[in-house]
């Protein structure tokens, strides 16, 4: 099971189908729960101090397919079926900008 002993893990959210990392968030146990609960993405927010259900506001609610664990049992990746942009920004995905021309693609 997830390590969830130092708080908050990374959770890598990529797409079923096309396999398109769409965007990196962090999880609690909680979070992780309401996740397997509900069947779409629930992720703890650093910045707000709160639970979020990615897509609960903007209606681009991330469809639960498949969640693994990495080796070391503290990442976890969870393939979804996107439904509209997984980006705040509008993006499909929120890794859209290159590092070396810093200019979105």
């Amino acid at each position: 099971m997830i390590d969830f002993s130092k708080g908050l893990v990374p959770a890598i959210i990529q797409d079923y189908i096309s396999n398109e990392v769409l965007m990196l968030a962090y999880m609690n146990e909680e979070s992780l729960i309401k996740t397997l609960s509900t069947g779409t993405t629930w992720f703890w927010s650093r910045s707000r101090s709160e639970y979020w259900n990615k897509g609960a506001t903007s209606g681009n609610f991330q469809y639960v397919k498949e969640i693994k664990a990495d080796c070391d049992e503290d990442t976890i990746l969870i393939k979804v079926e996107q439904i509209g942009p997984a980006c705040h920004t509008g993006s499909r995905s929120c890794f859209h900008k290159d590092i070396r021309s810093g200019e979105n693609e």
